[in-house]
């Protein structure tokens, strides 16, 4: 079997742009016919450029390829660079055409990828969401201004009481906002008092039937996180 064709696909993602502003897949084919899916990350650059890398790519070394030799694949695309060191976007293109084979071998075999990687373990795994704003609304001012729900101490705590009534028991958010390329910062008191007003405001939104989650982005210095801890330890975040 030799993967034969490659297709890419760009799709924008509407707004608040969970996830992304848009989401790069790719489609290979065999001379069989069978054709496999994947996912590219390439968020820092354009979308169009992320697809010339795929197709460069492709062209130079997954052509012809059997999708079956993926330990193969994986090495002659990681060790075209430089002293086998690659670029980050170079993994996220190997991620998805990684992807793509086992979507072709799990359709070959007539089997889930589970099956091909160890077997099945768990019946069912819990899971946790990000806070991610509403959909927006034209007619609803609040969906429109996406931004102010993080750090927000009146809307991430409706937000999160929404999420619990979906059936999520565990909402992970940033209560430090804003993220800059500068970070880690020393956080202001009145930055430390706004996080722990967020978190306070949270647990009180969903009780004892979800668990906080904190993210963090690297926005604070080790000392800053450690005052930030011990206001929110209080709030029992997981």
């Amino acid at each position: 079997m030799q993967i034969k064709d490659l297709k890419t696909y760009v799709v924008a993602n509407p707004p608040p742009h969970h996830g992304g502003p848009y989401f790069v897949f790719l489609k290979l084919t065999t001379d069989t016919g069978i054709e496999g899916f994947g996912e590219v990350y390439g968020v820092p650059f354009g979308p169009h450029r992320v697809t010339e890398l795929i197709h460069d790519t492709f062209e130079q070394c997954v052509y012809e390829h059997n999708p079956f030799q993926i330990e193969r694949m994986w090495r002659i695309i990681y060790s075209r660079g430089y002293a086998q060191h690659p670029d980050l976007t170079t993994q996220g293109v190997l991620s998805g055409i990684e992807i793509a084979c086992w979507d072709i071998i799990g359709k070959a075999l007539d089997q889930p990828i589970y099956n091909l990687l160890g077997g099945q373990v768990h019946e069912k795994l819990r899971s946790y969401t990000y806070l991610y704003p509403p959909p927006v609304d034209e007619n609803d001012p609040d969906t429109i201004a996406v931004g102010n729900i993080f750090g927000d101490p009146e809307r991430a705590p409706k937000r999160a009481a929404q999420y619990v009534e979906m059936g999520f028991t565990g909402v992970k958010y940033d209560p430090v906002m804003p993220m800059s390329a500068f970070d880690p910062r020393q956080l202001s008191l009145e930055a430390l008092s706004n996080a722990e007003l967020v978190t306070k405001n949270m647990r009180e939104a969903v009780g004892d039937k979800c668990d906080l989650l904190i993210g963090t982005h690297g926005q604070m210095t080790t000392s800053s996180a450690i005052r930030l801890a011990r206001r929110l330890e209080q709030y029992d975040p997981l």
